[in-house]
């Protein structure tokens, strides 16, 4: 009597299978191998089982710290959509960033808003403003010190630097700039001005960054001037006229409209371009000062902000 024909109870007498089970069992290992044989005679992989599914990890929190795009503030309507659609852009050029914005004055939300809204973590505070002056060096600090709840740093000015030229360039072109400009063109590069003579010097860096690109006299000037930055655009388009220059396009070194740019270019005795705006080199530059304050050693922190 073999194993497979007999079963054993407790007492540990033997009971024999009946004919029915044992056919039963031999029907059923028959049709399991068979299943495994294609039609044409060749013998099939047994199937495998489907691998379970690997869980997903939970998404940790990004640890970077908020990007927070400071922005003046203007009574144009134009420079809010100017600003947020800046900030989009920074968003695309560097996906799962947190990118908020706030303003010193004049539209919502103010920057002392935004930093309370964010309850923990860490922010950077990129100003869209293009040189040193009492905003970077006092309001930005001040704001930072409000918020102790956040590790906060403030990094520089955007300007000067090449990406600003670039972007000034290519809205210039945008208006109507030649690609070949010839000895009688000139630009005056028209900016808001400070009461502050770093900032002035940043403006001073930017024309000549810009006249290094176009290869014609580029000259600085003020919507508001004052003793540090003391120029006109009438002024400066007077100057120029001395010089030969016939053909003189007004630069726009704002990030957004307002009234200081319409101001500017409403001087223009050609063409006047269009404020920086969300242009991709702007965009670019606002991360590189994100990436220089957030990567900077902690006691950089309290050095002296430059533009570099």
């Amino acid at each position: 009597m073999t194993p497979s024909t007999a079963l054993h109870d407790e007492s540990g007498s033997t009971h024999l299978d009946s004919t029915a089970q044992i056919m039963d069992r031999i029907t059923s290992q028959l049709g399991t191998q068979l299943s495994l044989v294609s039609p044409d005679g060749s013998r099939r992989h047994a199937p495998r089982h489907a691998p379970r599914p690997t869980p997903r990890p939970t998404p940790r929190p990004d640890p970077r710290p908020t990007l927070v795009l400071v922005a003046h503030g203007s009574r144009d309507p134009r420079a809010l959509t100017t600003v947020t659609a800046l900030a989009e852009r920074v968003r695309e050029q560097r996906p799962g960033l947190a990118v908020r914005l706030g303003h010193i004055e004049l539209n919502e939300p103010l920057l002392t808003e935004t930093l309370a809204a964010q309850r923990t973590g860490s922010a950077v505070l990129v100003p869209l403003l293009l040189g040193r002056g009492q905003h970077v060096k006092r309001d930005l600090p001040a704001a930072a010190a409000g918020a102790p709840h956040l590790d906060t740093r403030v990094a520089a000015p955007l300007g000067p630097h090449p990406l600003l030229a670039e972007a000034l360039h290519a809205r210039l072109v945008q208006a109507g700039w030649p690609e070949r400009p010839r000895r009688g063109h000139g630009v005056v590069l028209a900016a808001a001005g400070s009461r502050d003579p770093e900032s002035a010097a940043d403006t001073e860096t930017a024309a000549g960054l810009l006249a290094e690109r176009l290869g014609v006299p580029v000259v600085p000037a003020y919507a508001a001037p004052t003793a540090a930055c003391a120029r006109t655009v009438p002024e400066a388009l007077e100057l120029l006229a001395a010089q030969g220059r016939t053909r003189t396009a007004v630069a726009a070194y704002f990030t957004a409209p307002g009234r200081f740019a319409t101001q500017s270019a409403a001087a223009a005795p050609w063409i006047a371009a269009a404020p920086l705006g969300p242009h991709a080199a702007l965009a670019r530059l606002v991360l590189h000062r994100y990436d220089q304050a957030r990567t900077a050693p902690a006691p950089a922190r309290q050095r002296r902000l430059t533009s570099v």
